[in-house]
């Protein structure tokens, strides 16, 4: 069954959905299980795009909504202003400009204390292992959503070799045309695509050094 939130973002109705979001967060929700929902919304605009349902201002304005969701739920994720625990690089890959994925997991990770370097978009390969060895992160978060730039961060993963990191480092792909078939590809320790199991697999990597909170 749809969910009503769900449904609010993919038909766009701005109005309902944050009303939505507010109900939720009285009810007791917590803020990844609202912003998942409200993902899922977004993935159906998506959807409704690539069948020409949907215009691409359509496309765009699913993402400001989502911001403002996140926006709304800012005072109810507890920060923690000292920033400790091992480093996480993240990034979208060089030729995609997406990243509203990759700044809610920053988002939630940062609120949690740890340390998130943010490489921004169209990050090239070698920038990638640059940020790594300069704050000596354990995690590397590779965003990407257009399916040609995949390519790319198989060369990442291939340059973290050759400068002897590999072992080091736990390689994270996020987005929506990644699956197992694209982790294995690149060499990718993990892939996720959402929110929900982007989490799960940060705590997995980072294990008692820092549990992420339920938010």
């Amino acid at each position: 069954m749809e969910d009503e939130l769900q449904i609010a973002m993919a038909d766009l109705d701005e109005e309902k959905t944050l009303q939505l979001v507010e109900e939720r967060i009285k009810a007791g929700y917590s803020s990844v299980e609202i912003i998942e929902t409200c993902r899922r919304g977004v993935e159906i605009v998506g959807e409704k795009y690539s069948d020409s349902h949907y215009y691409l201002s359509d496309l765009i304005m699913s993402e400001e909504i989502l911001k403002g969701v996140m926006r709304v739920l800012e005072p109810y994720i507890p920060t923690n202003d000292t920033v400790q625990g091992p480093s996480i690089v993240m990034g979208t890959i060089e030729g995609d400009i997406h990243d509203l994925g990759k700044n809610i997991i920053i988002y939630l990770l940062r609120s949690s204390g740890y340390k998130v370097h943010d490489l921004g978009v169209d990050v090239k390969p070698e920038r990638f292992i640059q940020a790594v060895n300069e704050t000596n992160a354990s995690i590397l978060g590779i965003s990407v959503l257009l399916s040609f730039c995949v390519s790319s961060i198989k060369r990442v993963v291939d340059l973290l070799d050759e400068a002897g990191m590999r072992d080091k480092v736990k390689v994270v792909v996020g987005g929506y045309p990644v699956n197992q078939e694209v982790k294995e590809f690149t060499g990718a320790d993990f892939y996720a695509n959402d929110v929900t199991e982007a989490l799960r697999i940060y705590r997995e990597i980072l294990g008692e050094e820092g549990p992420v909170s339920e938010f």
